[in-house]
C-alpha cells in the first residue's frame, strides 16, 4: 500500500481527545464524545426566565428537554441560579426614574436595568422543575452581592471579583467546557466568553439555549463569541448514548 493513502487511512480510523474531548473519526458522522475533561454548565434554567417568570426569554422553557438529552452525555454538569437581594442594584426599581431595560451607570460601568428578578428564597428564583440533572456536583449561585450583577459563571460584573468557579474545574482537571441555558446573549455569552479567556475549550450549544435579544444583542454576542474562539455547535453534534 503506498504510504500516502496508508496515512490517510489511519487519520480516518484514529480517534483522538483534545482538552478531554473524543473527537471523532471519519466514521463518527461528525459526533463530539465529551470526555472525563468535560463539563456541560447549565446557566441560569430558573422559574424568572421561563415563560410566566418575571424576567421570561421568549421559548426558554424549550431549552429543557435539549440540555436534560446532552445532559446524559456528561459526567461533569455545573448549574448556576441567579441568586439577587431584595432592592438588588441592576433592578430598575432600585433606580429613580428608570425603567426595565434602560442603562445606567454603576460604580462598575453601563448596567442593563432589569425587572426584580429572581430574588433568594423566591419560586421565581428556583430551577424550572422538568430540568434533569441529577448527576450535578456544582449548583453555583451569582449576582448575589447587593450592588454588583454577575452574568459569568466565572466573573462578577465588576470583572474583578471571582466566583471560583474557575479553580474548581481547573483543580478537578477539566479543559472544556459545553454552555446551556438562559439566556444566548447575555449569562451564555458572558459565561462562554470568560471561560475561552480562561483557557478552556468552549463550546456554546446553540439549540440549548434562547436569547433575549436587546437592541441586537443577540447578533453582537455571537460574533463576539467566534472572534474569541468559542465554538457554536447544535445538540446533534453530540453523541448521546
Amino acid at each position: 500500500m503506498p504510504t500516502a493513502l496508508r496515512r490517510r487511512l489511519l487519520l480516518q480510523s484514529a480517534a483522538f481527545t483534545v482538552a478531554g474531548v473524543c473527537l471523532p473519526t471519519a466514521w463518527a458522522a461528525g459526533k463530539i464524545k465529551p470526555g472525563e475533561r468535560a463539563a456541560l454548565i447549565v446557566v441560569d434554567v430558573q422559574n424568572c426566565f421561563v415563560p410566566g417568570g418575571t424576567l421570561p426569554v421568549a421559548q426558554g422553557d424549550e431549552v429543557v428537554p435539549v440540555i436534560n438529552r446532552i445532559a446524559t452525555a456528561f459526567e461533569n454538569v455545573v448549574v448556576t441560579q441567579d441568586w439577587h437581594t431584595q432592592g438588588h442594584a441592576s433592578f430598575a426599581s432600585s433606580h429613580a426614574g428608570k425603567k426595565p431595560f434602560e442603562t445606567a451607570k454603576l460604580s462598575y460601568g453601563p448596567q442593563v436595568l432589569w425587572p426584580d428578578h429572581c430574588v433568594q428564597g423566591t419560586d421565581d428564583a428556583a430551577l424550572h422543575k422538568d430540568l434533569k440533572v441529577p448527576q450535578a456536583q456544582v449548583i453555583l449561585r451569582k449576582g448575589f452581592h447587593q450592588h454588583v450583577d454577575s452574568y459569568s459563571a466565572f466573573e462578577e460584573a465588576d470583572r474583578k471579583t471571582s466566583t471560583g468557579l474557575a479553580g474548581y474545574l481547573k483543580q478537578r482537571g477539566i479543559r472544556a467546557v459545553f454552555v446551556t441555558g438562559l439566556a444566548t446573549d447575555f449569562c451564555v455569552a458572558w459565561t462562554a466568553l470568560d471561560a475561552r479567556r480562561l483557557g478552556f475549550e468552549t463550546y456554546v450549544v446553540e439549540d440549548a439555549c434562547r436569547a433575549i435579544d436587546l437592541n441586537g444583542s443577540l447578533a453582537a454576542a455571537w460574533k463576539n463569541m467566534a472572534a474569541k474562539g468559542v465554538k457554536r455547535i447544535q445538540s446533534s453534534d453530540i453523541e448521546v448514548a
